[in-house]
């Protein structure tokens, strides 16, 4: 094969991949939502003020964004040659570049973060101080550079070891962080920026079990997280696998909205579990972690100084090709996990058999969370994860009429 045709073919064949994945792995027997328009759930007041607010959070997003890839574009073209310095203790030094590199992309984009964070301030979404945003930041900047550093170091290890096949390792690697995070997130990571007590003895208590049992889906430890010390929004969330699979119910939920709607959250978390949908989320990685690898070897190779194979110089590019790859197969990815939100909304309808309390529901997280029900579809592609307001009253519509 022609050298200058290696990295087109790499890159082509890590995204058609991640496409075919997506065909192959996307639930069938999803319900089309009726098309509903915003005006007929919410007030232009309503949708004005969340367009305005996502609106401008996606123009900080994409600065960050810019940032970060001018800095590591920066950091390619010039290497800061005091990491740098010298072919001894090699491993080392791609742990310091790797490391230092993280920490640098952090502060590099903290300014704009913080705008983000001062406009979701004035909005009503943010209820944490600067002083324990500062910690926040210094927690996860220091946990940040800690793993990229060990990246840096296997990184080199791998490319000493394997030469330009150092991709093939990496990608077993790759699956196996996906694993062990997974499992070991909710126990070890979380609980250093939040409180997280199981859920007490009561009737939510007993609604989840309940529904549990209906749905015949093993639930594994309901635990609720003090949200609240941070944020106004609601939300839950399934995490973990094996020991550590778990519920976890934003405290906000509990105590803004109705018990009915938190039945009908906590269904479509259930729905989650009843499909097994982090497990397959692993075997989604699993599939497109080699090809996505190989791309990133070869346009690393592409970009990195001449031979620096083996050595602290190629971890810029590599970082570099991360995080022009990762994006790309993140929004092909998407698709899949909006279909798996939405085949845990008809879940949660279909065990729960309340479509109203469902609409109601959508209206007011919308609002409380500040979303825009109906992003432009370009948006909702790009960065979509899960459908949009509108798509899941639509559902619910479509639901109650058949």
């Amino acid at each position: 094969m022609p050298v200058r045709l290696r990295l087109p073919i790499a890159i082509v064949a890590a995204l058609v991949i991640a496409e075919a994945a997506v065909l192959l792995m996307r639930p069938r027997d999803l319900l089309e939502p009726v098309d509903v328009a915003p005006r007929a759930y919410f007030s232009a007041a309503q949708i004005e003020k969340a367009k305005a607010f996502r609106s401008g959070q996606l123009w900080l997003y994409a600065a960050q964004t810019a940032l970060e890839l001018g800095l590591l574009v920066l950091v390619v073209r010039r290497p800061p040659r005091f990491l740098l310095r010298g072919r001894r203790r090699q491993v080392l030094a791609g742990a310091a570049a790797a490391a230092a590199l993280s920490v640098a992309v952090s502060l590099v984009t903290l300014p704009v973060a913080a705008i983000a964070r001062e406009r979701a301030k004035d909005v009503g979404l943010v209820t944490q101080d600067w002083v324990g945003y500062a910690a926040d930041v210094v927690k996860s900047t220091a946990i940040g550079a800690v793993l990229a550093g060990a990246g840096g170091a296997l990184l080199v290890v791998g490319m000493r070891r394997f030469g330009r096949r150092w991709w093939v390792p990496a990608a077993a690697v790759v699956v196996v962080f996906g694993v062990v995070m997974t499992y070991a997130t909710p126990i070890v990571l979380d609980p250093l920026f939040n409180k997280f007590t199981r859920l007490p003895d009561g009737p939510t208590r007993s609604a989840v079990f309940d529904l549990a049992r209906k749905a015949g889906v093993d639930v594994g430890q309901v635990y609720v997280m003090d949200a609240s010390r941070r944020t106004s929004a609601a939300n839950a969330y399934v995490t973990g696998i094996g020991r550590s699979k778990r519920v976890v119910i934003y405290d906000n939920l509990l105590e803004k909205f109705k018990p009915a709607e938190t039945r009908l959250v906590l269904a479509h978390e259930l729905g989650h579990v009843h499909y097994d949908d982090v497990p397959h989320g692993l075997l989604y990685l699993l599939v497109v972690a080699p090809f996505g690898m190989l791309a990133v070897a070869r346009l690393g190779e592409r970009m990195a100084p001449r031979d620096s194979l083996g050595t602290a110089d190629a971890v810029p590019a590599v970082v570099l090709a991360v995080a022009i790859m990762a994006p790309a197969i993140t929004m092909i990815s998407n698709q899949l996990s909006r279909d798996v939100e939405q085949r845990a909304d008809q879940f949660s309808l279909e065990l729960v058999h309340e479509p109203q309390t469902f609409i109601d529901f959508q209206k007011r997280i919308s609002t409380t969370n500040v979303g825009d029900p109906d992003p432009p579809a370009l948006v909702r592609f790009l960065l979509g994860t899960h459908p949009s307001t509108m798509q899941r009253i639509g559902l619910a519509e479509r639901f109650e009429r058949r």
